[in-house]
């Protein structure tokens, strides 16, 4: 199977001092699928991940601030920039 699992890598293999970002996306208030890319401080794209059914992603990054972009089918794209720590999770909801 080539590129990324759907709604990113299982969480139970995050290892102490790791850093992930996770969430979900969500259109009208109900959760929908899609693709989630996410851009460095200075805007570039480093990785992108398709959503779960359920609209549920999960990135592996490193310390810092991060954009993330969702990108919905008949929806228009949605930015949230977030800070993600060292060895932490970060949960993230974006409304489409």
């Amino acid at each position: 199977m080539c590129g990324a699992p759907i709604g990113g890598p299982d969480v139970s293999t995050l290892k102490p001092g790791e850093t992930a970002i996770q969430g979900q996306i969500t259109k009208d208030g109900e959760p929908v699928a899609g693709y989630v890319r996410l851009l460095d401080s200075t805007g570039e794209f480093t990785a992108e991940v398709p959503t779960s059914a359920t609209g549920q992603f999960r990135f592996y990054a490193a310390t810092g601030e991060w954009t993330l972009r969702a990108l919905i089918p008949g929806a228009q794209a949605d930015r949230k920039v977030v800070v993600a720590e060292t060895g932490s999770l970060t949960d993230v909801a974006i409304a489409v």
